[in-house]
């Protein structure tokens, strides 16, 4: 049986055979259902699991955090979890690994979610969700996930991605994931300028303020930015150990004015250096959401194992035909 073993979930409700019933725990000491997580004993009440989630976040207004009103990403998932587990939304404990804004994507947001019961197959789970998610939010993987795994604070690096269409007139099949600049830009100052982020530095001057951050470190450490030339096309690609609200985005607009050659590379450190949001305010103005998408998150090898004696990754069905029952002519 797998030891992928959780506190604080109630017993299995009467499920049919693809599902395996943990033995009960007591979890009267457990402050709530949220990722509290016992060692590999074999004994507790529930299993973890991990998604995968690709979204194309045009219409959600509130992007992926839970709210009931407009409703968010998470909401949508959350919602077709509990019809495909029967379970209640406190005993899920769904959590995101970035809280992306309204009208940003993402490609490869990983979530997890817990259950009091392990699941032999999750091909059909797997299927069961994306049929009932809205066509533009899909379950890319889910995979069992190992006690220590948690979808935020295991993250060791996140990769985002920005894309800016320049050329005289917008690409229409583009105009929802890449910012138009009319402004014939400059890819080589740019990366001049990108590099002056690289390294740790605090980016209080890239941060907007945020009631969603309750005690946040300004202190982050950005591993590469590179900017890739695909024609028309340019994607600003940023791996970082975490970002601040709007960093990615604010960073990114800063670059926009280098790149049309109205402020030169040096200025980056100068900004970075005055750790006030009303200094870049003075330079560059807001990038909009809709060219930013998560693209990767990462995480250490230990915290992706998969649990042993639990169920493989599941990346989907394929469907095929297994045989022509009509004359061919």
């Amino acid at each position: 049986m797998c030891s992928n073993v959780v506190v604080g979930l109630p017993s299995p409700p009467n499920l049919n055979g693809t599902l395996s019933s943990p033995t009960p725990t007591n979890t009267s000491n457990a402050k709530d259902g949220d990722n509290l997580v016992m060692n590999h004993t074999g004994v507790g009440g529930g299993y973890k699991w991990r998604l995968v989630i690709a979204y194309d976040g045009t219409r959600y207004a509130a992007g992926w955090q839970y709210q009931s009103s407009p409703p968010t990403i998470q909401c949508f998932v959350e919602k077709v979890l509990m019809q495909a587990t029967k379970l209640e939304r406190k005993d899920l404990s769904l959590v995101g690994a970035s809280r992306t804004d309204k009208g940003v994507h993402a490609w490869g947001q990983v979530a997890h979610f817990v259950t009091p019961f392990n699941y032999d197959s999750i091909d059909s789970i797997h299927a069961a969700l994306n049929g009932l998610l809205p066509s533009d939010i899909r379950v890319r993987e889910i995979s069992p996930a190992v006690p220590e795994f948690h979808a935020r604070f295991s993250a060791k690096s996140k990769i985002y991605h920005y894309k800016v269409y320049n050329d005289t007139f917008m690409d229409p099949f583009q105009r929802d994931y890449a910012y138009h600049s009319a402004h014939k830009l400059n890819p080589a100052v740019m990366r001049e300028a990108a590099k002056y982020f690289i390294g740790k530095h605090d980016f209080s001057a890239f941060a907007n303020a945020s009631q969603k951050e309750r005690v946040r470190d300004p202190v982050k450490n950005i591993f590469r930015f590179d900017v890739i030339e695909m024609g028309a096309l340019l994607q600003l690609e940023v791996e970082g150990s975490g970002f601040l609200y709007r960093q990615v985005r604010n960073m990114v607009s800063l670059l926009l004015q280098i790149g049309r050659e109205a402020l030169p590379p040096y200025v980056v450190p100068m900004i970075l250096a005055t750790r006030d949001r009303r200094e870049l305010a003075k330079y560059a103005m807001f990038a909009p959401p809709h060219g930013l998408s998560l693209a990767t998150v990462k995480y250490n090898e230990e915290h992706l194992r998969l649990p042993s004696g639990c169920s493989t990754t599941s990346f989907g069905r394929h469907y095929t035909i297994g045989s022509c029952k009509l004359p061919f002519y």
